[in-house]
């Protein structure tokens, strides 16, 4: 289980500090797929890199009881769209410096998913376009064998249908004790997808939801998240007044 405890992240500056996460509180268990929603600067991306210890913060983040460090830190992976790949390498040499510093490494999975996207495996990652290079950075995490897989809007710059293909492909290929942290704006194409949804607002985690509760009470994704930050259905009709 991954658990997040009473996680606080201040991010300091010459007017003082900016409370970015509060009292972030929440837990996972393996095989779940979680997708977590907010606007712009509610706080996502930081909270996954507090998750991996990329920043610091005040609060627990425990794998097992355990808190991340070096003996478990392989266990987590993360496709980001600001990339973690050698730009220089190529997809081989990647290969092998994963399985070389990975033991789970999946390489069956690797070659099937560099077939599925087309990818070139001797050119090296920099001469990709973004999407291509997007792609390769969500192969990357689903390969390294991690039991948890965090992913920062890994489909940016793919095309709807590239998208569409991919949702079934993982749901195909993940195994029971994957789980998968989906930070994403794309709500409607990922409705079906992930199992639960939580939602993130101004640093404070405002819903927490399976999709099987919405459907059972016969609402939709996109419906849940409106009603629970109190969207206006006239706010574009108002500043158009307001405008003229």
């Amino acid at each position: 289980m991954l658990e997040i405890k009473s996680l606080r992240k201040v991010y300091y500056g010459k007017k003082g500090g900016a409370e970015a996460l509060k009292n972030v509180s929440l837990s996972m268990e393996q095989g779940e797929i979680v997708g977590l929603f907010g606007e712009n600067g509610a706080g996502k991306t930081t909270l996954l890199k507090c998750i991996l210890g990329f920043l610091a913060f005040e609060g627990e983040v425990l794998l097992d009881g355990e808190a991340i460090g070096r003996r478990n830190i392989g266990r987590l992976s993360y496709a980001t769209c600001e990339h973690s790949f050698f730009p220089n390498l190529t997809p081989k040499e990647h290969r092998e410096f994963f399985k070389m510093h990975f033991p789970a490494f999946r390489e069956k999975r690797f070659l099937a998913l560099m077939n599925f996207f087309q990818l070139p495996m001797s050119k090296a990652i920099r001469t990709y376009s973004v999407g291509q290079k997007n792609q390769f950075e969500v192969i990357l995490a689903l390969c390294q064998g991690a039991d948890y897989i965090l992913m920062d809007e890994p489909f940016a710059g793919n095309d709807i249908f590239n998208r569409e293909d991919f949702y079934k492909v993982l749901l195909g290929i993940l195994e029971p004790e994957e789980t998968i942290f989906l930070s994403t704006h794309l709500i409607e194409e990922v409705e079906h997808f992930v199992g639960r949804a939580v939602l993130l607002r101004k640093g404070r985690i405002v819903g927490d939801i399976t999709t099987l509760e919405l459907e059972e009470e016969g609402r939709t994704l996109m419906d849940y998240i409106k009603e629970t930050w109190n969207y206006r259905q006239d706010r574009v009709k108002g500043i158009l007044e307001e405008s003229l």
